[in-house]
Parts: structure tokens; sequence; C-alpha cells
């Protein structure tokens, strides 16, 4: 039997890598794919191979919508049928500030990465699926990673919250498209997460969790973001769809 085959974006760093390497140990190949072919995508590629499966590093940048057809192609002649779909690639803002004065260029590049590229490769991979019917022996899903910005509004990042909020939208417009198809579309959105990303602020967010900003006074690692793609890839919450799955250490839990 075939193993499922799961293409992880933004792979090489914070949550798409520990997402890639947990994918593999519950038992996928992984086409892990970042912007370019650097030394840390290419060491994620071998981490992988030593956990027992396959993978391909398959870089490609995510908002050049005229690359993703050869980048599914070319994941299906080295690895087999496409399964899944992680879109985890995305971006910050290029600078943090007043909304009134953020610059046309930070918003398209925030909405060109994680909204219309997440869109435009979520189609392209349901179009490449739905043609490779061989697949259909194991669950098949787009698991959306958006964020906790998609519901909170945070002014200094705006343009960034936009962004995520559309692309919360875009996740369940595909999830009422795919249904009928079997295949399950999922938006998780992470909270405070430590990674590269967010380390020039996250000392300060650790003190805001200690003081009651989640319910777990801590902030999260990209581990337990990983477990939760796991566990929706692998079909362990079945008959669910277009769900968000918020991994916050319960912040965003409406309370007085």
């Amino acid at each position: 039997m075939t193993r499922p085959v799961a293409l992880v974006t933004g792979a090489s760093r914070g949550i798409g890598r520990a997402i890639a390497l947990d994918l593999a140990r519950h038992g996928f190949d992984i086409a892990a794919n970042d912007l370019a072919p650097d030394s840390a995508l290419h060491a994620l590629v071998a981490e992988i191979s030593a956990l027992g499966a396959r993978a391909v590093a398959v870089p490609f940048d995510v908002s050049d919508l005229s690359a993703h057809e050869a980048a599914l192609s070319r994941i299906a002649s080295e690895l087999g049928p496409l399964t899944t779909l992680v879109n985890n690639a995305g971006v910050g803002v290029m600078q943090r500030g007043d909304p009134l004065n953020v610059s046309e260029a930070s918003f398209d590049r925030c909405m060109a990465i994680n909204a219309k590229a997440l869109f435009f490769l979520c189609q392209a991979f349901a179009r490449h699926v739905l043609a490779n019917p061989q697949a259909t022996a194991h669950p098949r899903a787009i698991i959306n990673i958006t964020s906790s910005n998609a519901t909170a509004a945070a002014a200094p990042r705006a343009e960034y919250c936009a962004s995520k909020a559309a692309a919360a939208m875009v996740s369940k417009c595909f999830a009422v498209r795919l249904g009928r198809e079997g295949i399950a579309v999922y938006d998780v959105q992470p909270g405070l997460i430590e990674t590269e990303m967010t380390a020039a602020v996250i000392d300060s967010y650790k003190q805001r969790a200690a003081d009651g900003l989640c319910l777990f006074p801590w902030v999260g690692q990209p581990a337990d973001v990983a477990g939760v793609v796991a566990t929706l890839a692998t079909n362990k919450l079945p008959y669910t769809t277009g769900h968000v799955i918020s991994v916050d250490g319960g912040m965003l839990l409406p309370r007085f």
C-alpha cells in the first residue's frame, strides 16, 4: 500500500518544520517547501529521511502562482499521489505601527503570501487530487495554518490580521466546495507560539501569558501545533471539516 504524501509549505523552520517531522513520524512521506534550497531545508529532508520516511525538497515561492502546478507534479512523480496539503508559509508585517501609516507594499505582501497564495495552492492541490483518484485509500485534507489574528484584531499589525482573516474564509469556502469530494479542510489558528518569527516579542508575551492573557499561563511551542495538524491529517477527528482549531492555550475564549 502506498503511503500518504504531504506537502508542507514554509517547512524549513518553526511551526512548518515541526509539522513536517511530526507527519513523517505518523507515516507520511514529505514534500518540504520553502522559498530557497538553503541548508535548513536540506537538513530537514535529511532528518525526515532518518525517521524512515521519504522526503524531497521542493523550493518555490508560494506567491508565484505559475510554480504551483509544476511543484505538485514533481511531488507526485517522486513520492506518489498527494493526499495532504499544509499551507503554513506566511509572513508578518514589514513594520509594526499605526494602521494609519501602513504602506501599500506591506499590505500587498501580506495579502499575496498569506491569503492569495494560500487560495491558489488550495485550488491547485484540489484539482490535482481530484485528477488522481488512486490516492483515496488515505484520508485527504487541506490544513491551513492561519493565526489567532484571523479573529483577534491587533492594530500594530493590521495588514497581517486582514490577510489571516481572508485566509480563514478561504478555508471555509474550500471546505464547502470539497466536502462532496470527501476532502476535509481545516483552519488551524496558532496563538502565542515560540518561533524565530516571534523571537523579538516572545518574552513580553510570556509575561502576558503568565499574567492571564492565556488560560494556560505559558506560550506554546511548534510541536503543539504540529500535534494538532497530525491529528487532523490522520483523520483522528472523523466526520469533521470546515472547523477552526485554535491552538492558543485558551487565549481567545470570551470571559468576564
